[in-house]
């Protein structure tokens, strides 16, 4: 499965699900939305997670789970099992990782060590996840496993990861990940299109990859540890105009098993979670419950349709917040809303508003995607192939 494939399906309704294994992370980035780190161990229980995902069948199931953290590879037998339960319902699986276990691998990084103290080497592992050619930098067998396990993997990369793990070592452990034949992205951050940390770090992927591995740029939004100094990505659409909300289309396990219509990071982690972005919790609802609630609830048919300003200003009863998301979070004890809601969004006609909305909004594909909700001078960058470089002129590096 590659990145463009997995970004299109991103409008539609219930087509994924993102599962938080743990907020831990041995990295501590400043930008981190989850405010992760290698001592907070808040993460679902891994039974319930199992018991949740077991609930796929082949007739009701996501197209797509994505296993996010924290780090998720530091439960590398879990993400294996749900991997693997997911698949054998015939959905497939994606996992985002930081890539602290490459650290070390190239030889470089200041005096750092490789996983489990291992001096920094070579990244090259064998089949059977051991290390040709001695110990050093190999990926440990356990995450090799759980990545040979996914139809994709992704890496983060940015200004603040590489101050934890160098480029050079998540450049070379991808290229093994490559040569397990599993498809490979990167996910990078910077501040916008003409953020020259970004033009070099693309160029450098351009060359490393033969342009081969595709790019998710997003920029840094004021969340978790970046909430105090990221700045706004743009200020709040006109009330009057319909603004969809395609972030309210796939469910979200946050990392106390509850699961909202939202990703959203402050939304994820507020609780009471609003009642209109609630769609139950993993030890008590099974998939075909969650996905029920997520299709067949008029509001969030409203909110994928034309966002929560726009529903706000034509049904609310009460004063409405400042911003996009905490407008939305207000919807939630309005009666109004939700009545205005039942009226256009309720029965066939709702499910038929929902779908043509999310047809919409995929039209242009990955990359229009990425354009309206990524950094858009980068959007092309989400297909393999595409130009390295936004507005110089530079468009083959290799």
């Amino acid at each position: 499965m590659e990145l463009a494939e997995l970004v299109a399906r991103r409008p539609f309704p219930a087509a994924g699900l993102l599962l938080g294994l743990t907020r831990r992370c041995p990295l501590s980035c400043a930008h981190c939305s989850t405010g992760s780190g290698l001592f907070t161990r808040q993460e679902p229980d891994a039974a319930q997670l199992e018991r949740f995902v077991g609930s796929f069948t082949v007739e009701n199931r996501p197209d797509v789970v994505m296993l996010t953290g924290g780090e998720p590879l530091l439960l590398p037998a879990l993400a294996e099992r749900l991997s693997t339960l997911a698949r054998d319902a015939g959905s497939r699986t994606a996992l985002l990782s930081g890539m602290f276990f490459a650290r070390g691998g190239s030889g470089r990084g200041g005096g750092r060590r490789g996983w489990r103290g291992t001096p920094g080497g070579g990244l090259t592992g064998g089949r059977d996840g051991a290390p040709r050619g001695g110990r050093r930098g190999a990926i440990p067998p356990a995450i090799l496993r759980a990545i040979r396990s996914v139809d994709h993997f992704s890496a983060s990369l940015d200004a603040h990861h590489e101050r934890e793990v160098p480029r050079a070592d998540v450049f070379r452990a991808l290229h093994l990940v490559r040569e397990e034949g599993v498809a490979v992205s990167l996910h990078l951050t910077g501040t916008g299109g003409s953020d020259p940390y970004l033009a070099d770090l693309t160029r450098a992927v351009a060359k490393e990859f033969g342009g081969q591995v595709p790019c998710l740029v997003n920029e840094v939004r004021p969340f978790g540890r970046a909430a105090s100094w990221a700045r706004a990505a743009r200020t709040g659409p006109d009330p009057a105009a319909a603004s969809p909300c395609p972030m309210a289309a796939w469910p979200v396990v946050a990392f106390d098993g509850r699961v909202l219509a939202c990703c959203n990071q402050d939304t994820v982690d507020r609780r009471p979670v609003p009642a209109h972005l609630d769609l139950g919790h993993i030890a008590e609802d099974d998939w075909a419950a969650v996905r029920r609630r997520a299709l067949e609830s008029p509001v969030l048919r409203m909110l994928r349709t034309v966002g929560p300003t726009h529903l706000a200003a034509r049904y609310g009863s009460g004063p409405r917040p400042g911003s996009y998301c905490d407008g939305c979070r207000a919807l939630g004890g309005d009666e109004a809303v939700a009545a205005g809601a039942r009226t256009v969004a309720g029965g066939a006609a709702g499910e038929l508003l929902d779908l043509t909305a999310a047809m919409h909004g995929s039209r242009e594909g990955a990359q229009g995607i990425v354009r309206r909700h990524g950094c858009a001078a980068y959007a092309p960058l989400v297909v393999a192939g595409g130009p390295a470089l936004p507005e110089t002129g530079e468009r083959d590096v290799r």
